[in-house]
């Protein structure tokens, strides 16, 4: 990663942090990741070499520019769901900042909705938004997943108790290793091989 992005994503993970110490209403709060959990994710996309993420909650764009950064180096698109234009707003100007607005594929609404159009498959999917409908939406995912995937979701040592119905669902998810990784507040990490023989979708839309 080079020095100039370096420089903006500190820059951009600070004004988040003054941000949140600022507001008391927490639907103005960006929640941005920890930067040693957003350089884990960047880690997990690049080694994965993956080409078809999505991530559910842009925020001001902190994490989908470590996303973006490395679809960039395959050629890959992250498709980013967020509810709150204001936000999405800021996302989009950082990741222009970025140079990387190209690799991303910005989405505004619910993501429940959104996630049942999308077609899939995805190899690397990140959940970072409403934690109580995350598992919900994990099964509308599970046939749009490609038999190679990373399922990751922030927050499960912060929030246990909201997350709790996700960390279920991931358990049931055939063929799915799945560990715990204790940093920042708590990112589940649930992979699939090569080797699972489940017929996957054949696009992304």
């Amino acid at each position: 990663m080079k020095q100039q992005l370096i420089d903006l994503l500190a820059k951009i993970e600070r004004d988040g942090r003054e941000n949140d110490e600022r507001e008391t209403d927490r639907a103005r709060k960006l929640l941005n990741l920890e930067p040693e959990t957003a350089q884990l994710l960047s880690v997990l996309a690049r080694s994965a070499r993956a080409t078809h993420v999505l991530e559910i909650g842009t925020s001001n764009g902190y994490s989908t520019i470590y996303l973006a950064s490395a679809v960039a180096e395959t050629g890959g698109t992250v498709i980013s769901i967020e509810r709150s234009p204001d936000k999405q707003s800021m996302a989009r100007e950082n990741l222009v900042q970025a140079g990387l607005l190209d690799y991303v594929d910005l989405r505004l609404g619910e993501a429940t909705a959104i996630i049942r159009e999308i077609a899939g498959p995805f190899d690397l999917v990140f959940f970072d938004a409403d934690r109580i409908s995350a598992a919900e939406q994990l099964r509308i995912l599970a046939p749009k997943l490609a038999p190679a995937v990373l399922v990751l979701a922030d927050n499960v040592l912060s929030h246990a108790a909201e997350i709790a119905q996700y960390l279920a669902a991931v358990a049931s998810l055939e063929g799915f290793e799945h560990i715990v990784v204790p940093v920042g507040k708590g990112l589940s990490l649930a992979y699939r091989g090569v080797g699972y023989a489940a017929e996957a979708p054949d696009r992304v839309e």
